[in-house]
């Protein structure tokens, strides 16, 4: 009787573009919204407030996905858990991405009242649900592939997808900037990012439905050693680690969305530069982000995640109170110098967290562990500093206090890593 036989393993390549597209893609509808909510949301959405309610206004339906997105990763979880890594990452691209359209789509407060702010945040909150499910795909579907010894290196594509999402989502923005009037941009040019975000789910789901499913997934489902409720097993025996990997989790959030959708909106009202310089800026600091990424992942494998962690952490501390003097200074150098320091650290942290958060859970709830610690996360880091930081300035509190926060928020990350284990060696 003859057996079929087993299913191929894919090559580095063909893992690497499936988890790195997928969390690019999910990461540029993620952050198109950022920037619009930075540049123009307040007007369309929110008018006849001031600018700086109207910016809280855009911030607070920018926070609304991040208050979802560890809802969905507890769904998307409990079914990569129970069914399979892939199926999952299918249809968290499909939620993202639908839902990105559709903001491009809806009409403004002008042409519907307040029934397009209402649909704005329905729509965020779905987009939050779908990134939630996604990140941790795309990290297991790395790590749960890769060979001994190398899952800093593999993991290290699905890290890269935010700094891949986020130079095409600025870079469009950035082309309309310089094409459009300030009217039409404002008008109808600040949707074009948004649909064109299905051109990119369906190169997406194209690579997505290409992969296999991991065979470390594949081995125990099997050993039959999947969990029933894999949530319910995951608060009961690995709360703790949970909360830790969040909190560690904090900083890397608390810098990029610091240094992009906060700055970016103060550079160009308070410091009064250039939509396009601060955009441009931007993109430059990105770039930083890549190669901290690239590296701190790599070496990862060498000296340990933990180590690698504890030392991007504690530098972040020391930027966080230098960060804002040298935005203050206007020159355009020095506050490139700002946004590129801020963003290179936080892809020295955000490297290894690819493989880091994935390898502090079972397998049994692992999909769940590492998307809701990665997703609380961005609850803290990343919904809260762009609220916390507007609400300073319309208190008429120095900018420097949002400098200080966010070195607050390196040291909660920092204690968080010290409580931690060094999980490099440890087998998946």
């Amino acid at each position: 009787m003859k057996t079929s036989p087993r299913p191929v393993a894919p090559s580095r390549s063909r893992i690497a573009a499936a988890s790195l597209i997928g969390t690019a893609i999910e990461f540029y509808d993620f952050y198109i919204y950022g920037t619009a909510a930075a540049l123009v949301l307040n007007a369309a959405f929110f008018p006849g407030m001031d600018p700086v309610a109207g910016s809280l206004a855009a911030f607070s339906t920018f926070a609304v996905a991040f208050i979802s997105r560890p809802l969905g990763s507890a769904v998307f979880g409990h079914w990569g858990d129970r069914v399979g890594r892939k199926s999952m990452l299918v249809v968290s691209l499909l939620v993202m991405g639908l839902s990105t359209v559709a903001i491009g789509l809806l009409p403004g407060y002008a042409a519907i009242g307040v029934a397009a702010p209402v649909l704005l945040v329905l729509l965020r909150f779905t987009q939050g649900i779908g990134l939630g499910g996604e990140w941790g795909g795309a990290a297991l579907l790395a790590t749960e592939h890769a060979p001994p010894g190398k899952r800093g290196l593999y993991a290290m594509f699905p890290q890269l997808g935010p700094s891949v999402g986020f130079v095409v989502a600025n870079g469009l923005f950035l082309i309309l900037g310089e094409t459009l009037s300030d009217e039409q941009f404002g008008s109808w040019g600040w949707r074009l990012p948004f649909v064109a975000s299905l051109l990119l789910v369906i190169v997406g789901l194209y690579v997505r439905l290409k992969i296999s499913e991991t065979p470390v997934f594949q081995a125990a489902m099997d050993q039959r050693r999947i969990a029933k409720v894999p949530f319910a097993g995951l608060i009961r025996q690995q709360w703790r680690r949970v909360l830790l990997g969040a909190g560690a989790m904090t900083i890397a959030y608390t810098l990029f969305y610091t240094a992009t959708t906060y700055c970016l909106a103060y550079g160009t009202t308070t410091l009064e530069i250039p939509k396009t310089t601060m955009l441009g800026l931007t993109m430059i600091g990105v770039l930083f982000m890549a190669a901290g990424t690239v590296a701190s992942a790599m070496v990862s494998d060498r000296l340990g995640r933990r180590r690698t962690l504890i030392t991007g952490t504690a530098v972040a501390i020391a930027w966080g109170l230098v960060m804002f003097p040298l935005m203050e200074t206007r020159s355009i150098f020095l506050v490139g110098l700002a946004l590129a320091g801020a963003l290179g650290l936080m892809g020295l942290i955000f490297g290894p967290m690819g493989a880091y958060l994935p390898e502090l859970f079972k397998t049994e709830f692992r999909y769940s562990g590492a998307s809701v610690a990665y997703s609380l996360g961005g609850v803290l880091g990343g919904a809260v500093p762009p609220l916390v930081a507007t609400s300073m300035q319309a208190s008429g509190l120095s900018v420097m206090a949002v400098g200080g926060y966010v070195s607050a928020m390196a040291v909660l990350s920092l204690l968080c890593l010290f409580a931690l284990p060094e999980t490099g060696d440890e087998s998946l």
